[in-house]
């Protein structure tokens, strides 16, 4: 395996949209679950990997020193010869926790801005605002750390086409490397989910954020950001490695609470709770919950779904090295259908979402179900 993520579950503040496996940091066993992480780490033995994309949560809610201890131990254990990421939040990227990063060498910065608009931050339950980011890239740019990327969100509660055109404008200054700019998805159990089910908050209907969505694509791409994949943009030769090992379906090593992997055959899931997975590395040696064997069908889903989120698609070549047989063999009245429907296109040994069906992905994806 070429590649792998590590999850750090912890937040100063749960954000009001947020699914991911997280719990607030205070009063949390944080060292005790750094120590667990270190030993299911040491399973995987040493290894050289080409990208490390570390997590959560947020893991810049570390402290220093706990920063230290785990950053020591991942880079004596693995060698990362590409890229080696790391999430942040604005307002936790002091130049104390920076200089650590840098020591051990994290030469790529995720940046949780969400929004320039300090009202939808406050909406989002951003610990953040506006000041905190150029305050955060201002230290990266300042220690050479020039390689970040800004998280962005579109069709927020009360957002309007102006706080688009605010974000592209700030985007213009900043000059980062990469962009990923998602749609606002409410998932269950979360703050949004209820006021929601309550009658308390709405948000644009699928057609003002399809509108949303070609204004964010065509801004970026005139600021020189080609979309390359459904939510992703970046300028030349800074599209994130690591985020193409799942959509090129290629294995990967999952670490800590939560964490998913993938070894080709199969997908395992560790467990989730911060306390289990602490108990269950000191009792018994591990942390997979589950581990679900694919099916040769799986594996053709899977291909097809994750693939197509690229602007680039599925390459025919390599989905016959793969799994020995053409993809028409497979999927050839489904590939019919969507060309000729203009969901779908082939050319130059890919098959790609047209712009049509990129913006019902979803929907292109369920056809090839088998």
């Amino acid at each position: 395996m070429d590649s792998m993520y590590v999850h750090i579950p912890f937040c100063n503040r749960i954000c009001t949209y947020c699914d991911f496996n997280k719990v607030l940091i205070k009063n949390q066993p944080v060292d005790d679950y750094i120590t667990a992480l270190i030993t299911e780490l040491k399973s995987y033995g040493e290894q050289t990997l080409k990208t490390i994309y570390v997590g959560g949560g947020t893991p810049t809610a570390l402290t220093v020193t706990q920063l230290d201890r785990l950053l020591s131990f991942i880079t004596a254990q693995f060698t990362v010869t590409d890229e080696f990421t790391f999430e942040a939040n604005p307002d936790e990227l002091t130049t104390e926790k920076l200089d650590v990063l840098n020591n051990y060498g994290v030469n790529r910065v995720s940046l949780g801005v969400q929004t320039f608009n300090n009202d939808l931050l406050k909406v989002l339950g951003r610990t953040h605002n506006f000041d905190d980011i150029f305050k955060s890239i201002n230290h990266l740019e300042k220690i050479g750390l020039t390689n970040y990327s800004l998280d962005l969100m579109y069709n927020l509660p009360g957002e309007t086409f102006d706080d688009i055109d605010m974000s592209l404008k700030y985007v213009s200054e900043l000059k980062p490397k990469h962009i990923s700019w998602y749609s606002l998805i409410i998932e269950p159990h979360t703050v949004f989910y209820n006021k929601i089910n309550q009658g308390k908050m709405s948000i644009a209907g699928s057609l003002e954020e399809g509108e949303k969505y070609d204004k964010v694509i065509a801004g970026l791409d005139n600021l020189g950001y080609p979309q390359y994949e459904i939510s992703n943009f970046a300028v030349s030769a800074y599209e994130s490695m690591h985020n193409k090992t799942y959509w090129l379906n290629e294995p990967y090593i999952g670490a800590g609470a939560g964490s998913h992997g993938y070894t080709g055959d199969f997908r395992y899931y560790n467990i989730k709770p911060v306390n289990h997975y602490i108990n269950n590395m000191n009792e018994h040696g591990t942390v997979v919950k589950e581990k679900l064997q694919l099916t040769d069908n799986d594996k053709f889903e899977e291909e097809m779904f994750l693939g197509l989120r690229l602007n680039k698609g599925v390459s025919e070549a390599r989905f016959k090295e793969k799994y020995g047989l053409p993809v028409d063999a497979v999927y050839g009245d489904v590939l019919k259908n969507l060309t000729a429907r203009k969901l779908l296109k082939r050319q130059g040994g890919y098959i790609a979402l047209t712009e049509a069906g990129r913006m019902i992905g979803n929907d292109v994806f369920v056809e090839f179900l088998l």
